[in-house]
């Protein structure tokens, strides 16, 4: 039992609840895009797929989603790339019961940006932001770690990640982004202040 529960995070309403490093509140939390948010500190941002597929969903994702246990759902897995660093692993599933009225261009996205397709589809309801602080056991903490270690890049096993979560409907469809906010975004500026 004490093994399940370090592979899930707490999450919690509120960023405060976490104890992000001031630094980090800028990333986690506002409204709008993450999407539109990093182009605009960055002169080149792009998307790269690392995987989707059919998964099954993790510990801590199911009830939010509407499972009473884990289950098989739609996963996608992304960098988030800032001049060609990554700073933001993000992590979307969506429940197999949705189907293709629910997100139209889901599963053919590829390397294009999910939050642009969110933000701007009037028929996607937006829920509340959750915050959690992931411990390096957590299975995105780690999926986040392994990804950047195949691309080049490190983070330290003991480096605290912060995360966010959201679920948007959209029709009778659910979808959960979880954004894991690795720690070179703190070094980004916005582009007109460069």
């Amino acid at each position: 039992m004490k093994g399940q529960s370090l592979r899930q995070a707490n999450w919690h309403g509120h960023v405060l609840a976490t104890n992000p490093p001031h630094p980090y509140r800028h990333w986690l939390t506002g409204g709008g895009s993450l999407t539109n948010k990093l182009k605009a500190h960055s002169g080149a941002f792009r998307v790269q797929l690392l995987h989707q597929d059919t998964a099954i969903c993790l510990a801590d994702e199911a009830n939010i989603i509407g499972y009473h246990r884990p289950g098989r759902v739609w996963e996608r897995e992304v960098l988030l790339r800032c001049d060609n660093t990554p700073v933001v692993f993000a992590h979307t599933v969506v429940p197999m019961s949705a189907d293709a009225s629910d997100w139209p261009l889901f599963s053919a996205l590829g390397e294009r940006s999910l939050g642009s397709t969110l933000f701007g589809d009037p028929q996607v309801r937006r829920g509340e932001l959750q915050f959690a602080r992931l411990r390096a056991t957590h299975p995105l903490a780690r999926r986040a770690r392994a990804a950047l270690s195949v691309h080049g890049a490190e983070v330290p096993d003991d480096a605290l990640l912060y995360a966010r979560r959201c679920l948007y409907q959209r029709h009778e469809g659910t979808l959960l982004v979880t954004e894991v906010f690795l720690p070179p975004v703190l070094k980004l500026q916005r582009t007109n202040d460069r």
